[in-house]
């Protein structure tokens, strides 16, 4: 649905507002959405900074935006409803919400990701409070949803885990490279942000400052998306360590290809997949220090990196992928999916490349 079939003159700027918007993904959508040449943010919302402005929450937008922080209540309709409540809050009050977004409704939580109830319950304590709109949204990895996004009315962010694994294992799933006999492995590595905003004791300097700790080592809720996103895929299992990071996840799953597959034919279905995806960049450098992807050199940016490594004796395929769990993971391809929901150029507002070192 492009800006004119919306009803809007082509250079017309299409409203925006966020709901939630003092936690770190709001914020970084908020961020993201000042520098889009076609959106206008028109209001921000938050309880708790209701009345100052944003840079008292968000220092990084000091002197680049005046917007304040207001009630939810006191919101008003827009083009796009961007939610980033925490997770549950918009399921529990999409009624509330819904009708805000006129155009486009985005949630940034976990709560419409899933399209089954059963897939939702087998990683969660309590029943979904609106089971009969899952699968009404559409996942926001263009990657492997873009058709389905154009026009969309409804669309929902993955899960930064799940964006990572996901992009590396789509293409030699999807080539049906793997051995399906075989289960695959993927081991995650996050950075603090990917908490959220909310302080813990897990979150508490002394116990996060150089922290190498597994905190899921099995049933992380992610596993679900993953195993939606990918049918045909052998059987995934899932755990995630958090590393003395602010940002950045990586993913490594280990798998096993099919009898014959050679490293030419795994590189065949990268390539086939990512050469013309504009934030897919596949690392294959054979000197300097950045042979394999590393989230580091990827904070800010909407790109992720994937590379492999084939043991051709055993058939055994290392896949590693990297992104900023705040961008690519969340705020970043949840805007990549509105701008080919609204018809904009895809890149429109995530130019930025990242920072090295």
């Amino acid at each position: 649905m492009t800006a004119d079939r919306l009803g809007l003159a082509p250079h017309t700027p299409v409203t925006v507002s966020i709901l939630g918007a003092s936690g770190y993904v709001g914020g970084e959508f908020l961020r993201l959405a000042l520098g889009h040449p076609h959106l206008r943010v028109a209001q921000v919302s938050s309880r708790e900074h209701a009345g100052y402005p944003v840079h008292i929450v968000h220092p990084n937008l000091r002197n680049v935006t005046d917007l304040r922080f207001t009630k939810p209540d006191d919101l008003e309709p827009v083009d796009v409803l961007v939610s980033a409540m925490p997770h549950g809050g918009l399921a529990r009050s999409i009624g509330q919400w819904q009708p805000f977004a006129q155009r486009v409704l985005v949630d940034l939580s976990e709560d419409f990701r899933l399209a089954s109830a059963d897939a939702y319950a087998r990683f969660h304590a309590e029943p979904h409070s609106s089971p009969e709109l899952l699968g009404r949204f559409v996942p926001a990895i263009p990657e492997l949803s873009r058709d389905a996004l154009r026009g969309a009315t409804r669309v929902a962010g993955a899960g930064c885990i799940a964006t990572t694994a996901i992009l590396g294992l789509a293409p030699v799933v999807r080539a049906d490279l793997l051995n399906t006999e075989r289960d695959a492995i993927v081991d995650a590595k996050i950075g603090s942000s990917a908490a959220g905003k909310e302080v813990s004791l897990a979150s508490h300097h002394p116990e996060r400052a150089g922290a190498v700790r597994t905190y899921a080592p099995v049933r992380h809720r992610h596993q679900a998306e993953i195993e939606q996103a990918l049918p045909g895929a052998p059987r995934v299992h899932l755990s995630a360590t958090a590393i003395e990071r602010v940002r950045g996840v990586l993913a490594t799953a280990h798998t096993f290809v099919r009898p014959g597959v050679e490293e030419s034919d795994v590189l065949a279905a990268y390539r086939a997949a990512y050469d013309d995806e504009p934030f897919v960049r596949l690392v294959r450098a054979r000197r300097g220090v950045h042979r394999v992807p590393d989230p580091r050199i990827l904070d800010g940016s909407n790109y992720c990196d994937v590379g492999f490594s084939l043991d051709t004796g055993t058939g055994r395929l290392v896949i590693l992928s990297a992104l900023d769990n705040l961008v690519k993971g969340a705020a970043g391809h949840a805007l990549q999916a509105l701008n080919v929901a609204l018809g904009y150029p895809e890149a429109a507002g995530l130019g930025f490349t990242g920072l090295h070192p």
